[in-house]
């Protein structure tokens, strides 16, 4: 006897978690994430987050309750960078471990990544930034201030 469900049966759950709710979540389990290697013929794309940690690093977000991954994906890069992408590859998952969080009351978050290597799906594109990035800008080399995750996705998978 089986309890699996199809995932095309399931509701995807995107609404907002309350804070105090968050909190306690990022404080005791591991947040799901997906994020994206965006490659173009300009680079690699960085964004610079407004949110905790404040750092140049890959668009991203949770994965919501009953969205596949891949959806996941499609999603960030259109939610956080306004363009359709092409999966070329997938990479991790990786983990990551912060000394702060992004919700009061969880000193700090362990994330589980699985992260795409994209393209935009046409050539003609322009990234516009939501609310939780400042800035984009492009990659060609590997340079040594970069976040250590963000060096280690570009060595472990050979880009660049």
């Amino acid at each position: 006897m089986t309890n699996s469900v199809d995932p095309y049966e399931m509701e995807i759950h995107d609404e907002f978690v309350p804070e105090e709710l968050f909190s306690e979540f990022l404080a005791t389990m591991p947040q799901v994430c997906v994020e994206l290697i965006v490659e173009t013929n300009e680079g690699i794309l960085l964004a610079k987050r407004e949110i905790d940690p404040d750092i140049w690093f890959w668009p991203g977000s949770r994965v919501y309750k009953s969205e596949e991954l891949e959806a996941a994906a499609h999603r960030v890069a259109d939610e956080e960078l306004g363009i359709d992408v092409r999966i070329d590859d997938q990479y991790g998952p990786y983990t990551h471990f912060w000394n702060s969080s992004p919700a009061d009351g969880a000193p700090s978050r362990h994330t589980v990544n699985t992260v795409y290597h994209v393209t935009p799906s046409t050539e003609s594109y322009e990234i516009e930034l939501d609310n939780q990035h400042s800035a984009s800008r492009f990659l060609t080399t590997i340079e040594p201030d970069l976040h250590e995750y963000v060096q280690l996705y570009l060595r472990d998978n050979d880009l660049l």
